[in-house]
C-alpha cells in the first residue's frame, strides 16, 4: 500500500498554453497537460458541440477533457465504461475515437438522454419525423377554437392531451401545457421511428417553458406567475405563456446537431445500460473514464423532474449515491465513499492489471484518497484543473481533480 505522500502525485501544469484536445498522444506526457482552459481558448459553441447540447445538464464535464484522457490512454478498438453515465460524454467522446463504450446510470431519463444521442439515424427519415410531428404540433396550436385535436396515422381526430400531474398544472400555464401535451399524444400516436430523439425534443421544450425565472432555470424554486426583474437581461420579464415556439426552435437545432454528428460517428460499439452500477453485471472492459456524483450537492432525478411527469418516467431517486437531499454530513460522505468505491472494485475485477480509471470529482472533502484505497487501485496521478465558470449566476471559483487510478 502506498503511504499518503506516495499516493497524492498532484499535477500542476507548467505548460503556458492550454492543451489542444486533439493533439494528445500516448506520449504526451502528464505534466505538460494544462487543462485550465478559458472561454476565449474554449467558447461555448466547443464545448457543447453537435449532440453535446441536445439537452441541458447540470454536473457534466466537457468533451475536451474526456478526448485528452481518452487519447492518452486508450486505443481504438478498446472499451472505456463510465458508471455513472449522465448525460452521456463518455460515450460520445469514445465513438468519435473509435473506442467502445458502455455506460451504466439508475436514472432513467439519463438513459434516454444517451440513447438519443448515440443512435444511429438514418438522417433523412429522422428529420421527416421531426417536422411532420412539429408541423401537426403547430396545426394543433393554432386552432381555432382552442381545443387541441391530435391526429393518429389516419388522420382521425383523437381527445384533447390531459394529464393528471399536478406538478405540471401548477409549473406551466395552460396553454404551454396544452402544446406541450399535444405533442406528447402524437409522439405515442404518430407511428414514429425515432420516439426517444422526439422525447428529447419535447422535454428540452419542457425544460424551456415552465414557469420560471429565466435566470433561474437551473434551480428553479416555486412557479413564477407574475412579471419580475429579471437578473439575466436587466429588464421587467413575463412568466412564458407558451411551448411550442421553444419546439420549433429545438427541432430545427436536432436536426442540425445529429447530422454534425452523423459525420464524426465511427462503427465503435455503444452499450447504455439502464440500472445500478453497484449491482449489474461488469462485462470485461480496459478501462473507466466517469465523473461520479458530488456528495450533498445534486438531485440528479429532480433536476429533470419536468421529464419524469411529462414522460411518464419511473423515478428511482431513493438509489442515487450521494444526493443533495441526504446532505453532507460525516455519515452521508462514508455511505457516498464506501458506495462509490464498491463501484470501483466491481470494475477493477473485470479489468486488466495495469488498466486505468480516470475519475473527475471536485474533491473539496477529500474523500477520494479513502475511495481509492477502498477500490483497491493504484494512485498513479492527481491532475488539478480550474474550472471557469461560464454561464448562469454561478460566478465563484471552482477547482476539480483528475484522478488517474491504475489497477495493480
Amino acid at each position: 500500500m502506498l503511504t499518503n505522500e506516495e499516493s497524492r502525485i498532484e499535477i500542476y501544469s507548467q505548460a503556458d498554453k492550454p492543451t489542444d484536445s486533439s493533439e494528445v498522444t500516448p506520449d504526451t506526457p502528464i505534466e505538460d497537460l494544462n487543462l485550465n482552459w478559458s472561454e476565449k481558448e474554449l467558447p461555448e459553441k466547443a464545448r457543447t458541440k453537435h449532440v453535446h447540447r441536445f439537452h441541458p445538464y447540470l454536473g457534466k464535464y466537457i468533451p475536451q477533457l474526456i478526448e485528452v484522457f481518452l487519447r492518452k490512454y486508450f486505443t481504438p478498438g478498446q472499451t472505456v465504461i463510465d458508471p455513472f453515465v449522465g448525460s452521456g460524454t463518455t460515450l460520445v467522446q469514445a465513438n468519435e475515437l473509435g473506442i467502445n463504450s458502455i455506460g451504466y446510470d439508475i436514472s432513467v431519463f439519463n438513459i434516454l438522454l444517451c440513447r438519443a444521442k448515440t443512435a444511429k439515424y438514418d438522417i433523412s427519415k429522422a428529420e421527416e419525423e421531426i417536422f411532420d410531428i412539429l408541423e401537426k404540433a403547430r396545426l394543433c396550436a393554432k386552432a381555432d377554437d382552442k381545443q387541441l385535436k391530435i391526429w393518429d396515422d389516419n388522420n382521425s381526430n383523437q381527445s384533447p392531451a390531459e394529464t393528471d400531474s399536478q406538478y405540471l398544472k401548477d409549473w406551466f400555464a395552460p396553454q404551454a401545457l396544452s402544446e406541450l401535451l399535444t405533442y406528447r399524444q402524437l409522439i405515442d400516436s404518430g407511428g414514429y421511428k425515432y420516439k426517444d430523439l422526439l422525447k428529447i425534443i419535447l422535454s428540452r421544450s419542457a425544460r424551456s417553458a415552465r414557469l420560471t425565472t429565466h435566470f433561474g432555470l437551473d434551480f428553479p424554486k416555486e412557479p413564477q406567475r407574475e412579471p419580475y426583474y429579471c437578473y439575466k437581461h436587466s429588464r421587467i420579464c413575463k412568466p412564458i405563456e407558451e411551448a411550442f415556439k421553444f419546439i420549433n426552435r429545438y427541432s430545427i437545432d436536432t436536426v442540425r446537431r445529429i447530422k454534425e454528428f452523423s459525420e464524426l460517428r465511427t462503427d465503435a460499439a455503444i452499450s447504455i445500460k439502464h440500472g445500478d452500477s453497484r449491482r449489474l453485471k461488469i462485462p470485461p472492459v480496459d478501462g473507466v473514464i466517469t465523473s461520479p456524483p458530488y456528495v450533498g450537492l445534486i438531485d440528479y432525478h429532480e433536476q429533470h423532474v419536468y421529464a419524469y411527469h411529462l414522460l411518464g418516467l419511473k423515478d428511482e431517486r431513493s438509489l442515487e449515491i450521494g444526493p443533495k437531499a441526504n446532505g453532507a454530513s460525516l455519515k452521508a460522505k462514508e455511505d457516498y465513499q464506501n458506495n462509490i468505491a464498491k463501484v470501483f472494485k466491481r470494475i477493477s475485477d473485470s479489468m486488466p492489471s495495469g488498466g486505468r480509471m480516470i475519475v473527475v470529482a471536485g474533491d473539496k472533502e477529500n474523500l477520494y484518497e479513502k475511495i481509492a484505497e477502498l477500490s483497491g487501485v493504484e494512485v498513479e496521478d492527481i491532475v488539478k484543473r480550474h474550472v471557469n465558470r461560464r454561464t448562469g449566476r454561478r460566478a465563484n471559483e471552482f477547482y476539480e481533480s483528475v484522478f488517474i487510478w491504475k489497477k495493480r
